[in-house]
């Protein structure tokens, strides 16, 4: 349920309204925007009696919230949600750009792909860290000495650094990560979810493989009823009867997701399509939808990557592709 008050409403005046409601058990979301205030009730309302907060003076309407997610729901935030992470934001018209490799291999590596993603327009480095792999016996990241050359990296360029946690018991050892990534395969892991919520940073949460639209807003819902409500979503394909790329890159969840909840979205084409010049289309496809962001794979030599390869641009044709996207969003504004 959300009510909404009139404009101009005292402070004092709805201020008390939130403690009756919250005395009747409720917890409450507040959404003070340019235009109106909104106030979210979060639980059982069914002892709330509708009719007498409609005859208040002080609110404007009442409205049934039929949906599961709340917190998530732009019923409850009518304004765009703006993250920010340093001196980026993201969402609200701020379009932010996230390059780097798969895997951190070694310093040369990051801190080369870090500068020439850097010079090509990219505000924030995305390297895995930690890397959940299909083979056990394929490259699993160099763990934690990789946060390290992340953070080497972030001081020679003051690019934010993103990157993938795994497990909750590694916690600790992304307190100095800027954004935290929740991967794929872990967007239904519960228990992770809400030990986010109580970490104080942004968190780019990924559409798993095969989920719905729903079930990624409701894994979003599980961070901010915890505490966090710093999310960014990520489209970053699907599992379909595609047989030619590895998935199946929803862009129309872009504009629905858009219209369901006020977090950003941004958009990975590269583990959505798998194959590096494929990269580029979908990436230009993204930013005419309307993605608050892209984020893309560079490596400085894909050939001998040790992780996705295939996928990852270099550095050039990544300057290139930068200038077609701030084109594109040019002409889409």
């Amino acid at each position: 349920m959300i009510v909404v008050l009139k404009p101009g409403v005292p402070e004092e005046k709805r201020d008390r309204l939130i403690e009756w409601l919250q005395s009747m058990g409720m917890k409450i979301h507040l959404s003070v925007g340019e235009y109106q205030t909104i106030i979210g009730l979060i639980g059982d309302s069914s002892n709330i009696d509708v009719d007498l907060i409609e005859s208040l003076d002080i609110v404007d309407s009442v409205k049934v919230v039929t949906e599961t997610f709340k917190q998530v729901n732009r019923k409850f935030h009518p304004d765009d949600s703006i993250i920010e992470v340093g001196d980026v934001k993201v969402g609200g018209g701020n379009f932010c750009l996230i390059a780097g490799p798969c895997s951190v291999e070694n310093e040369s590596q990051i801190v080369e792909v870090a500068k020439a993603v850097k010079a090509a327009g990219a505000n924030m480095l995305r390297g895995g860290a930690f890397k959940p792999r299909t083979s056990p016996y394929d490259f699993q990241g160099l763990r934690g000495e990789g946060l390290e050359l992340l953070k080497i990296a972030r001081a020679e360029t003051g690019l934010p650094i993103v990157t993938e946690l795994m497990s909750a018991t590694d916690i600790p050892l992304f307190e100095d990560v800027d954004v935290i990534q929740v991967g794929a395969r872990n967007m239904q892991n519960f228990d992770l979810l809400k030990e986010l919520g109580s970490v104080k940073k942004p968190i780019l949460l990924k559409r798993g493989l095969a989920n719905t639209l729903k079930e990624l807003l409701m894994s979003a819902e599980y961070i901010m009823a915890s505490g966090n409500e710093n999310v960014i979503l990520c489209e970053r394909g699907i599992r379909t009867y595609s047989d030619y790329l590895r998935n199946t890159l929803d862009l129309a969840a872009v504009p629905m997701l858009h219209e369901l909840t006020h977090l950003p979205v941004i958009v990975d084409p590269s583990h959505a399509t798998g194959i590096a010049r494929m990269v580029p289309p979908m990436a230009l496809a993204a930013a005419a939808c309307g993605a608050d962001g892209i984020m893309i794979e560079v490596h400085n030599d894909p050939q001998h990557a040790l992780c996705d390869g295939a996928q990852s641009l270099r550095p050039e044709v990544y300057a290139d592709l930068v200038k077609k996207i701030n084109a594109v969003r040019e002409v889409v504004k």
